[in-house]
């Protein structure tokens, strides 16, 4: 990694990029842009905070991800976190309460934290705790979700906490979405896009990446369904495989680069959306941005994980404060020691290298 390399400047350039996008993607929605632009406000003032602790030497991530259920009721094909036995289907045990939860969102708001992501399983199985990340009009929570769940309580709670961005996961067209998600479950989120559109509510599609669908999941034709449908964010999400006989379906670096040269060509072209990829390009943020460096993940249990694809924890938030939790033993190991730096095949290193995240953990 190049000396001159400011990982704090690199971070809040892009959260700055993504909230000028988004106020973008809203323009033409009154209530939307106005909670964009105060939401804008906010996010300079988080990172003052993230500069601030940075000048005295703490470095603050500017993303969360937090899994708050281990429960879902799709079995989609290849998901990682059924095959890391992070989704399961008995009844979830010790899981963080609401209150909790709540907690972790206060310590992440003061910390200069921006960004939430909600997972699961399945997260609008947890109406509570997405209930209480809406008082936190300071972080965006996009909630990534199969869409199954998306009610009438859920409709007016959106309305009411703009903060609150429903994700739908969606791989493209009918035949390859059901494939894999299930029979119906296309026309489900079309209709959940189409009333959401009508009450002008603002939603994102998240697309799991592979060497099937690459080129579709970015074509014009895709794109321009989704965004007459009044989508305004594309999340795209690089397969990571959970098995050695799913390998082939993980991107490579050729389609990698072409998913990159198109989200560029797209942001400037069709800026009425929001484009992100994850991982992304990692050469471009100086190396692996997990563990504590851009962000870092919560399991539904509170123990903190370099990442979803990372599951390894020796500190939980449910007895350590945030702060702590950023600084555990595991996560300084891999930041401090060069390992979220290293040359890899592409994709995610710390799965790519989990043998030896699981020997760092052991001591």
């Amino acid at each position: 990694m190049p000396e001159e390399f400011d990982l704090q400047n690199y971070m809040t350039e892009g959260v700055e990029r993504i909230v000028t996008d988004a106020i973008k993607a809203t323009f033409k929605n009154p209530k939307e842009s106005a909670f964009m632009l105060r939401f804008a406000a906010a996010s300079r003032t988080a990172s003052k905070k993230r500069r601030k602790a940075e000048d005295k030497g703490e470095h603050i991530p500017p993303f969360l991800i937090a899994s708050i259920t281990s429960s879902c009721n799709l079995h989609c094909a290849g998901c990682y976190s059924r095959c890391n036995h992070a989704t399961v289907d008995s009844e979830p045990v010790k899981q963080l309460t609401d209150e909790e939860w709540l907690r972790v969102f206060d310590e992440a708001e003061g910390l200069g934290i921006s960004f939430i992501l909600l997972a699961g399983g399945e997260p609008m199985l947890r109406r509570g705790v997405i209930e209480a990340a809406g008082k936190k009009k300071k972080i965006l929570f996009p909630i990534f979700t199969n869409g199954t769940f998306l009610d009438e309580q859920y409709l007016k709670l959106f309305a009411r906490c703009r903060n609150l961005i429903p994700v739908m996961s969606i791989e493209g067209n009918r035949e390859v979405t059901d494939e894999r998600r299930g029979e119906g479950i296309y026309d489900m989120l079309i209709n959940n896009m189409e009333e959401l559109k009508k009450r002008g509510l603002i939603f994102g599609a998240s697309v799991t990446v592979t060497t099937r669908n690459y080129k579709e999941v970015t074509s014009p034709e895709f794109l321009s369904s989704l965004s007459e449908r009044g989508c305004k964010a594309v999340i795209y999400v690089e397969y990571v495989p959970v098995t050695e006989e799913s390998r082939e379906l993980a991107p490579g670096e050729r389609e990698r680069e072409y998913i990159q040269q198109e989200i560029q060509r797209l942001r400037e072209t069709s800026p009425e959306m929001v484009y992100i990829s994850f991982p992304g390009d990692e050469k471009s943020s100086g190396g692996c941005v997990a563990a504590g460096r851009g962000f870092f993940h919560i399991n539904s249990h509170g123990g903190a994980e370099p990442c979803p694809f990372s599951p390894f924890s020796d500190i939980n938030v449910r007895d350590r404060s945030l702060r702590d939790v950023m600084n555990s033993p595991l996560f300084k190991k891999l930041r401090d020691e060069g390992y979220l730096l290293e040359d890899h095949d592409g994709g995610c290193i710390l799965f790519e290298k989990r043998e030896l995240v699981e020997q760092l953990l052991k001591g």
